[in-house]
C-alpha cells in the first residue's frame, strides 16, 4: 500500500474520499488509511508531514509474522530505521529497502505480533 506523505492532510482526505471514492478505513490523526468499497486490497495511507525530522514510510506491508520479517531482516544487516514495536492495532518497524525506500512492515493484532 502506498503512504502518501501530506502536509495538507484534510484536504487530502477530503480529494481521495469525494473525489476519487475512496472510503475511510482507519483515521489516527496523523494517519489515514483509505480503501475502494469495491476492492478492499485497494488501499493508501496519507501520513501527515509536519517537517518534523520523523522518518515516514513510502510504502505499506502487510505480513503474517513481523517477527520473522524483522528476524530475517537484521541477520542479513539491514537498516532498520524504526524498531519493531507494537502498537494497539499490531506490531511493525520500518526498515530500508536496496534503492533506500522506507518500508512499514507491519501486522495487525490476529496476526504474529512482537513479544
Amino acid at each position: 500500500m502506498p503512504d502518501i506523505k501530506s502536509k495538507h492532510l484534510d484536504a487530502s482526505r477530503q480529494f481521495y474520499v469525494d473525489i476519487v471514492g475512496l472510503e475511510v478505513a482507519m483515521d489516527m490523526g496523523f494517519v489515514v488509511t483509505l480503501v475502494s468499497p469495491s476492492n478492499p486490497t485497494a488501499q493508501v495511507s496519507l501520513i501527515r508531514d509536519d517537517d518534523s525530522s520523523t522518518i515516514l514510510p513510502q510504502i505499506s506491508m502487510e505480513v503474517v509474522d513481523v517477527n520473522d520479517v524483522h528476524s530475517r531482516a537484521v541477520s542479513r544487516g539491514l537498516n532498520i530505521v524504526d524498531p519493531l514495536t507494537n502498537e494497539p492495532w499490531g506490531a511493525q518497524f520500518f526498515v530500508t529497502d536496496p534503492n533506500g525506500t522506507v518500508i512499514n512492515v507491519m501486522c495487525h493484532v490476529g496476526g504474529a505480533q512482537s513479544d
